[in-house]
């Protein structure tokens, strides 16, 4: 199983963040360890001190595909869920600008929050407003809905499988909305996909 993630989906976040609007999807990967048992609080690691939450939609694959057309992109994935990308900024940005792979920022062990419920996709038409939302401390810091994201999930599966086959049980992050920032130990994060709380992570 592998996460594939999906960067700068977003117009705002692209924005905030001072990069262009890609005119491709920019994707990366997340190891299966990257993945925080649920349950476990996220320790902050010692090499980084600005370490950001990115809250973002999960869709689960669950049919084996490559150069999947778009027009039939629906048909391989058939839930979808919440997470968080949680990134090494200062990290990133180093690497960024020493022009590096930016994985030791990205893919470290307990990354990627994933919620236990996931959401099963009927009719993928139906699913094109989807509403989520992260709080910090009991504050909205995030808000997002699909139909924001520069790429769709259709979209964004027709291109990655140009280049990598998709198998049962890979997961796609398909990018953060704008409102990305730090977190400090204390700190307490929830995730909601509507009004449904899909998971909550304790920083330590």
């Amino acid at each position: 199983m592998k996460i594939i993630c999906i960067g700068r989906n977003y117009g705002a976040h692209a924005k905030e963040l001072g990069n262009e609007l890609p005119q491709e999807p920019v994707f990366f990967c997340k190891p299966d360890s990257a993945i925080l048992p649920k349950g476990n609080p996220l320790y902050i690691p010692e090499w980084t001190k600005d370490l950001h939450y990115e809250v973002e939609l999960v869709y689960r694959i669950h049919r084996l595909g490559k150069n999947i057309d778009q027009a039939h992109a629906s048909r391989y994935y058939d839930a979808v869920s919440l997470g968080i990308d949680f990134t090494a900024r200062d990290v990133q940005e180093a690497q960024k600008q020493a022009r590096l792979p930016w994985e030791k920022a990205k893919a470290f062990d307990g990354s990627a929050v994933i919620s236990t419920h996931w959401l099963d996709i009927q009719a993928p038409e139906k699913m094109e407003e989807l509403h989520f939302r992260l709080d910090k401390n009991g504050e909205t810091v995030q808000r997002g809905n699909s139909r924001d994201m520069i790429f769709s999930i259709d979209a964004i599966i027709a291109y990655v499988s140009q280049f990598m086959t998709l198998k049962i049980g890979d997961l796609i992050f398909t990018g953060t909305p704008a409102g990305v920032g730090p977190v400090q130990i204390g700190d307490v994060l929830k995730g909601y996909l509507g009004e449904q709380e899909m998971f909550q992570v304790k920083i330590k």
